[in-house]
């Protein structure tokens, strides 16, 4: 069997790390098997999906290094929904119910109130002319469910327990009870589609063998197996992985922005760095960087996810990013530079790469030999500074002046340790962290070292 998965986003919004999480694992799961990988936008509620969005994801993506093997977009495909809408009508399978959403509140809370599950009683399948002349009248528009085969043959009102399971490839066999749930609403009063029917059906005409998605679409698989029944569909196998959460433990939200992936790029993460975050948090797999997505792959083993939810530590970005770019060949890191349009010679990387937590920290450190830098000078280092200003070795320097300069100092003032070299630090760099100085201060020169001490 050939391996078609798919990542199918709703284009309202920009997508974050929680959204990437099953796209990687989808992407990476075809990669191990040779398979194919679908972009599929969820655009059927057309008010509030956006090209805008739809460009940016497939912009976030590509950053990420996931290529798509085909793109569609569900809004070009809506006569393919009202077929299968249409099949399931004249099966009977699909009814009209009229009541608001408070009059549905208002039901449950009697059901709960009588120690009921709030499971909808099928009123759509017992309307009178007179009711339906009602509605009418009022102006009401039909919502459609689809009826669960969750009854005795024959009698929709005689619920018995009806259990569906599948072996998911992530949390193992699994049991959904059909009679605990109420009957989904596939289509809207205004006509238009919830996602449930266009997924189920592109998923059938699409060929998808694997749906790999989060752990709160466990019940929903139950209802949708026994949708791709009633169209006469085989069902793809599914997997569903714990979801990522704040490190607070709150969901991560598309209105919120939380870790979004434009503002992770923004910030100068590397997408490997974002990618193995993802992936392995929430795993037996160590965290650490991958250097592609290739290598990622090697490690994605479902069997490992932990079923509790995983928190994901924006700090962890930093530092995985971080290990990444100290790794980095200088061929490697100016390539990356030059995408900044950040100029970067072999010597700077050499003196600045343990210092770049990210590839756009080269530019603060180019800043800092080129200048201008602001000295800085406590008061109490006055008189030292212009004691040490008068032993600076002549130039040129190289790798020996730093310390042939600190010796002179130390041994004409008494200083030693944190005392003696960070007020120099502070005032050749206008920094009191760095690089090594005795590697960047021959990049300074000594006609700059001498200015910063006037």
């Amino acid at each position: 069997m050939s391996v078609t998965v798919r990542f199918a986003p709703s284009p309202t919004g920009n997508i974050h790390i929680g959204n990437v999480r099953p796209a990687l694992f989808n992407y990476l799961f075809a990669m191990q098997n040779n398979g194919h990988f679908v972009l599929r936008f969820d655009d059927t509620d057309q008010a509030r999906s956006t090209k805008e969005f739809a460009d940016s994801i497939e912009t976030d993506l590509a950053w990420l290094g996931i290529k798509p093997d085909s793109i569609h977009r569900q809004s070009e495909r809506f006569a393919l929904y009202d077929a299968a809408a249409q099949k399931l009508k004249d099966a009977g399978l699909l009814y009209a119910c009229y009541e608001t959403a408070e009059e549905l509140e208002r039901r449950r809370n009697r059901a709960r109130a009588l120690g009921k599950p709030p499971v909808y009683d099928r009123a759509g399948l017992r309307y009178t002319e007179d009711q339906l002349a009602q509605f009418k009248s009022e102006g009401r528009t039909a919502h459609w469910r689809f009826k669960l085969p969750n009854h005795a043959q024959g009698d929709p009102f005689s619920f018995q327990r009806t259990e569906v399971h599948w072996d998911d490839v992530i949390r193992g066999r699994q049991t959904v009870d059909l009679a605990s749930m109420s009957d989904p609403v596939l289509i809207r009063a205004d006509g238009s589609y919830l996602y449930t029917l266009p997924s189920i059906v592109d998923d059938a005409d699409m060929g998808i063998t694997h749906v790999i998605r989060g752990e709160d679409h466990v019940a929903n698989t139950g209802v949708q197996i026994a949708i791709f029944e009633a169209l006469g569909a085989k069902a793809p196998e599914f997997g569903h992985h714990n979801l990522l959460t704040t490190i607070d433990g709150e969901g991560l939200s598309k209105r919120s922005g939380a870790l979004s992936i434009a503002s992770l790029r923004d910030s100068g993460y590397e997408p490997m760095a974002v990618c193995s975050l993802a992936v392995l948090t929430g795993t037996s797999q160590a965290v650490e960087p991958a250097q592609n997505l290739l290598e990622l792959a090697g490690k994605l083993d479902f069997s490992g996810i932990s079923k509790s939810a995983a928190k994901f530590d924006p700090t962890e970005v930093g530092q995985l990013t971080a290990k990444i770019v100290h790794a980095l060949s200088f061929a490697e890191a100016k390539q990356r530079a030059a995408a900044l349009e950040i100029a970067l010679d072999e010597t700077l990387w050499d003196a600045v790469q343990e210092n770049c937590s990210t590839i756009a920290d080269i530019a603060l450190w180019a800043g800092v030999v080129t200048g201008p830098v602001t000295p800085v000078v406590a008061e109490e280092d006055t008189e030292f500074v212009a004691t040490a200003k008068g032993l600076l070795p002549e130039g040129p320097f190289d790798e020996t002046s730093w310390g042939t300069w600190t010796k002179a100092v130390k041994e004409a003032t008494g200083r030693k340790g944190k005392g003696l070299f960070m007020p120099l630090r502070k005032v050749v760099t206008g920094l009191d962290h760095g690089p090594d100085l005795k590697k960047l201060l021959p990049l300074i020169g000594h006609q700059n070292t001498l200015d910063r001490l006037s």
